[in-house]
């Protein structure tokens, strides 16, 4: 618009605070995310195993409703590492296919559309915006995993008492710290994986290729290569993360195939988790500052 014109009018609204400024993405991220009615549906069909959780924990601890319901299998449930371990490995795919079908839309249509010189033109720096993008996915992700699993602690607590909790303090360690490496790896990959397709059914596609075709070479280079023990499941996502819920919530040391017996000599050092999942998220945030830049040099 020409100055000449003096039909412009300045911003006199109140600026956001230079520490939340970030903020400003996600907050117009959440509005065009639950716009699909099928979204919403399946986010809270992501709280299904807490509620469940919720309601046998109550059940176990009182013996009036649990005997209105004739329910007997229930005396004998144990409200401990094995219960929770149960319901994250469950969440480990839930909370995936949210990230999947979200995190492609972040970044994906910003670049496709030449967008992001628009907003780094701005007093609005990369790192801004990289978080706030990824702040997206932390609150959802956070919302259907530690944030009900501290919940669900809680009435188990309040029902079997303080003594349950200080036998248990690993259970509640293991949960946040867990929950945080799982929701920082899957998120990270899936802005990465954004970022560098640039298409959303592609990024889409690519992420289960990540979590399901990786997995798969993995197996494949364990059973060609008679590995032993299987150095093939580190890139296997499912498994990786299945032994790091085992190793925080059960203490267990190793961990192998689905079917091998627990300290049968022939799993991987649970520490090999930790890093085979840190490497994921470390290079998925090398590729994602490498992508996120103002403009574009085409060769």
């Amino acid at each position: 618009m020409a100055v000449y014109k003096q039909s412009y009018k300045r911003f006199e609204g109140t600026l956001t605070d230079q520490r939340w400024r970030f903020t400003i993405l996600t907050r117009y991220a959440f509005q065009t995310v639950f716009e699909s009615r099928l979204l919403g549906s399946f986010f809270s069909l992501c709280l299904a195993p807490h509620l469940v959780a919720l309601g046998l924990i109550y059940l176990r601890n009182s013996p009036g409703a649990l005997g209105a319901l004739n329910l007997p299998f229930v005396r004998f449930l144990e409200i401990d590492g094995a219960f929770f371990l149960t319901i994250y490995e469950i969440e480990t795919y839930l909370s995936f296919l949210l990230v999947t079908f979200i995190g492609p839309s972040l970044i994906a249509p910003d670049l496709a559309n030449n967008a992001l010189p628009l907003y780094l033109s701005r007093p609005f720096s990369k790192q801004e915006y990289i978080i706030g993008k990824l702040s997206v996915l932390i609150v959802l992700t956070s919302l259907i995993t530690w944030v009900p699993g501290l919940l669900v602690l809680a009435l188990q607590t309040n029902q079997a008492g303080l003594a349950w909790l200080s036998e248990n303090v690993r259970v509640v360690i293991g949960i946040v710290v867990g929950s945080w490496i799982w929701i920082t790896t899957i998120s990270l990959m899936a802005l990465a994986l954004s970022a560098w397709v640039k298409m959303r059914p592609a990024a889409m596609f690519s992420l289960f290729g990540a979590f399901f075709v990786a997995a798969s070479f993995g197996n494949m280079a364990n059973a060609l290569l008679d590995l032993n023990p299987p150095w093939g499941l580190l890139i296997d996502l499912n498994m990786t993360m299945r032994g790091l819920w085992q190793w925080l919530l059960l203490g267990r040391t190793e961990f192998g195939m689905a079917f091998a017996p627990a300290g049968s000599g022939a799993g991987l050092p649970s520490w090999t988790a930790l890093l085979s999942v840190a490497s994921f998220s470390a290079i998925s945030f090398v590729l994602l500052v490498k992508k996120i830049r103002a403009c574009e040099v085409v060769r």
